[in-house]
């Protein structure tokens, strides 16, 4: 009898873990979880934890990465407002956003990749079409609308994705080229474009310059006329002083200020090489008529009175 109880027991055990155990499953951070029944999707499991099911074959779960994924668009060549063939390449990042009609409209990550190929080449190829190639390649930031028009690009295949259970969260261009045959073409437009900066650049520069000189001389002018003004007070105040100590310096002995200023008129007048013919009563000779002793003229014959040596 107690055999047979753990025959009954070990029986009930192995249907546990036959039929029971494989009915729970667990949801990673990362993922959501599709319950299908006999192939139909009854319902989506989005939280992470342990959930449970039916036993296979009557229920199967199939897992959907949640994380944000990446799509690779190959090469494509579009047509610009202008006329201008360009090569592009671009990717576009999207996420799965409701679980349950992902999975009934497109079933997988390859039919997401699928589905959004054809939608982003079809919105790229639009939105290039209405814009030229100069307001895609260019220096100039004013004209510059590529990252607006890929705003809009993204915006549009997003609204579009949405019936399927996930959402774009940004397009960007991994390279924008030109067929060969347009390349010579293109890069003569560029080069004229950065000539036309140079010149333009050049002619601000020399416009500048032309300012910044005028003012510097003007600023020379007016710091020069400052400057004379200025000397000549200074010039004139110095005259004037002079003026004022021989005036003082006359009136204390004039007979010596007399003598002095010929002696200065000798110093200018007489050199080694300087020959004068004046009459015998010259005013110039006038200290000249008597030397003392070793040639120092002597001022109306006063020996010891004031004197100047040469």
């Amino acid at each position: 009898m107690q055999i047979l109880r753990y025959l009954i027991a070990g029986v009930l055990m192995a249907a546990f873990a036959v039929v029971i155990m494989p009915s729970f499953f667990r949801i990673d951070t990362t993922e959501y979880a599709i319950v299908t029944q006999f192939g139909r999707p009854v319902r989506a499991i989005t939280e992470p934890g342990l959930a449970v099911k039916l036993p296979a074959p009557i229920q199967t779960v199939i897992r959907l990465d949640k994380r944000i994924q990446v799509h690779q668009m190959e090469q494509i060549e579009f047509l610009t407002r202008d006329k201008k063939n360009i090569l592009v390449e671009a990717y576009a990042t999207w996420q799965v956003s409701d679980a349950l009609q992902f999975f009934k409209s497109v079933g997988d990550t390859a039919g997401a990749d699928i589905r959004l190929a054809d939608i982003l080449a079809s919105e790229l190829g639009v939105a290039l079409g209405q814009h030229e190639l100069s307001h895609l390649v260019t220096t100039d930031e004013s004209r510059m609308q590529l990252l607006a028009m890929l705003a809009q690009v993204t915006q549009h295949i997003d609204q579009r994705t949405i019936p399927y259970g996930f959402r774009v969260t940004d397009v960007r261009l991994k390279r924008l080229n030109f067929p060969q045959a347009n390349r010579a073409s293109v890069f003569r437009r560029m080069r004229a474009e950065r000539a036309r900066i140079a010149r333009q650049l050049r002619s601000e520069g020399a416009e500048e310059a032309t300012k910044i000189r005028a003012t510097a001389t003007a600023d020379q002018i007016t710091i020069l006329s400052k400057a004379r003004r200025e000397a000549e007070r200074i010039r004139g105040e110095g005259e004037a002083e002079a003026i004022r100590i021989y005036a003082k310096s006359f009136g204390q002995n004039p007979e010596f200020y007399q003598f002095l200023r010929s002696l200065q008129a000798y110093d200018k007048v007489f050199t080694n090489d300087t020959t004068l013919t004046l009459p015998a009563d010259s005013a110039l000779l006038k200290y000249l008529h008597d030397m003392g002793q070793n040639g120092v003229p002597v001022a109306n014959g006063q020996g010891k009175g004031d004197e100047r040596q040469r």
